[in-house]
């Protein structure tokens, strides 16, 4: 009898943990989508004085507010947490709407940021509060932004500009804090690996169907 409890806790238990969580909300495989088509940027301005776009992009989208050097913590920790462990998969991008006039803060924190990070897939852009406000609306997020036009939250947006979360009804989630490094380390890196992995295999089913075209 002992013999037997051993093998179920070494063998059979794990099995079955793990075809429990395989066949949950996300099924690891695929991050429902929270809200379609979100818009694309206005004709914003840059820091780096480039046009910016959701197209074609995984985008890790925030909202810095006028408080944007108050709150530098959260963008370092995403900085550490998600930026510098995936920077190199070259379509995705770092976007932070602030608002016009905080240019100048915005700087500072490419600058401090750029002393360890590669900071080319960083973008903040500015546009008016009122234009700030009206496209937060767009997104259809649970949590407003405070006063000064920002959050701690962030959002995942994939290639089509759809936003993308958790859409259960006990475990709903259109946006994650960056105030806490434990939370950006454990569900929004899961699920930002989780649309990553989509695209991957996309990719490689793709090259694998061109590989077979040209052998037939």
């Amino acid at each position: 009898m002992k013999k037997n409890i051993v093998l179920f806790v070494l063998f059979i238990l794990p099995i079955g943990a793990y075809l429990f969580f395989a066949t949950g909300v996300n099924g690891f495989t695929h991050l429902p989508i929270v809200t379609k088509k979100v818009p694309d940027f206005g004709d914003w301005h840059s820091l780096k004085n480039e046009k910016v776009s959701l197209d074609d992009k995984i985008t890790i989208l925030g909202f810095g507010g006028f408080d944007l050097m108050k709150n530098r913590g959260n963008l370092f920790n995403l900085n550490e947490k998600i930026y510098q462990q995936y920077h190199t998969f070259n379509d995705l991008q770092f976007v932070m709407i602030c608002p016009v006039g905080k240019e100048q803060d915005a700087q500072k924190i490419v600058d401090a940021l750029g002393a360890t990070t590669d900071m080319s897939q960083w973008h903040f852009i500015f546009a008016k509060p009122e234009e700030i406000s009206n496209y937060y609306s767009k997104l259809k997020l649970r949590e407003n932004l405070n006063k000064d036009l920002g959050t701690e939250n962030v959002v995942i947006i994939d290639k089509e500009r759809n936003l993308r979360g958790r859409n259960g009804k006990e475990d709903y989630k259109d946006a994650y804090s960056t105030f806490h490094p434990a939370d950006l380390s454990n569900q929004m890196l899961d699920d930002f690996k989780i649309v990553l992995y989509e695209y991957r295999a996309a990719l490689k089913k793709n090259h694998n169907a061109t590989k077979q075209e040209f052998k037939d």
